[in-house]
């Protein structure tokens, strides 16, 4: 027999179990969208290094390492774009340019080589910004007409691409693309410290306050006094300078300024940080996340090209599929925890 003092205190005792729940549910779903493509990437590695004698040789995992850093650097300042919104289609034909730019400058020395790139392309950013956040122009468009244009610079400096710069072997500037430290590329410690300073530059300043708070609901992030034009700005003048930086360490590693570099690294950039988590509505992503969303895509790649039999065009279809795998999860996740 119960009384009418029971009643209050079960449904007491049944609200706190269906709010437990939901909240348990809410922090499994986050994890997922956090820590999903770690899980994947682990589990792909044990299963290529299990199918592979030669996928965990020193030699093979050293050439991911490097051929991830240089995507990874331009996935870095993209991962800022998309967290406030928006998308940067311009970054492939930047990091071409930047190429080009540090080889043609290294002839003059490593600051030059360096700062060249970075002041071009920062500045193509910077204009791609401004048009955005003080214009009222989409960020689709905007960055497309930058990848026309930086890729027509690209052009002109080259001659219509017949000319190929240089880099002097035993330059400096060539040392920071081929040089090792500790046994590890250089331009993988460079990668792994713009990545640390990425994260706090993101989590633990006012900026990054900002790009979340841009992401989440311009309006909303306005009337908080959030610098809503300001924010823009800033992230697509750091989406310039990453893909001017990596082109720049590309050319160091080859020691020259290829041309035909950078076609569909846009699209191979956008597709890492959407599989490390980031939400291309934007508000919600993670700096940890993109890199390994890089390595993910790569470690695809490498075992595609480890069975030898499949030609370069089944990268793209896996990537294709996995990427739409991904954004079919994350809109399903991010549906449940709105639910929930």
């Amino acid at each position: 027999m119960t009384t009418d003092v029971d009643t209050p205190v079960r449904a007491k005792h049944t609200a706190e179990a269906e709010a437990s729940g939901s909240g348990r549910s809410e922090r499994v779903s986050a994890l997922a969208q956090q820590h999903g493509a770690l899980v994947t990437l682990i589990v792909a590695m044990i299963a290529a290094s299990l199918g592979f004698d030669t996928f965990l040789t020193g030699d093979n995992l050293e050439n991911m390492a490097l051929s991830s850093a240089f995507l990874a650097v331009v996935a870095l300042g993209m991962t800022f774009v998309i967290i406030t919104g928006g998308i940067d289609l311009s970054v492939g034909s930047l990091f071409a340019l930047g190429g080009v730019l540090a080889a043609w400058g290294s002839q003059y020395g490593t600051a030059v080589a360096l700062l060249l790139p970075l002041v071009v392309c920062g500045l193509i950013g910077l204009v791609n910004g401004l048009l955005i956040a003080c214009s009222g122009l989409t960020p689709f468009i905007v960055t497309l007409a930058a990848m026309l244009g930086a890729r027509g610079i690209l052009l002109s400096v080259t001659d219509e691409g017949s000319k190929t710069y240089l880099v002097d072997k035993e330059s400096f500037f060539a040392k920071l693309g081929q040089g090792t430290l500790l046994g590890v590329g250089v331009p993988v410690w460079i990668t792994v410290a713009l990545f640390v300073l990425g994260a706090v530059v993101l989590r633990r300043t006012r900026f990054g306050q900002y790009v979340y708070a841009v992401g989440g609901n311009e309006d909303a992030a306005a009337l908080m006094g959030a610098p809503v034009a300001r924010t823009k700005i800033s992230v697509y003048t750091l989406s310039g300078l990453c893909a001017g930086l990596a082109g720049a360490l590309n050319a160091a590693w080859l020691v020259s300024g290829v041309t035909i570099l950078g076609s569909g690294m846009e699209l191979e950039a956008i597709s890492a940080v959407v599989i490390g988590g980031t939400l291309l509505t934007g508000g919600f992503g993670f700096i940890s996340g993109s890199l390994v969303g890089v390595l993910l895509l790569k470690v695809i790649q490498n075992v595609i090209n480890q069975i030898g039999s499949l030609d370069s065009a089944y990268q793209q279809v896996v990537s294709g599929a996995f990427l739409a795998v991904v954004v079919i999860a994350q809109t399903w996740l991010g549906r449940r925890r709105r639910v929930l």
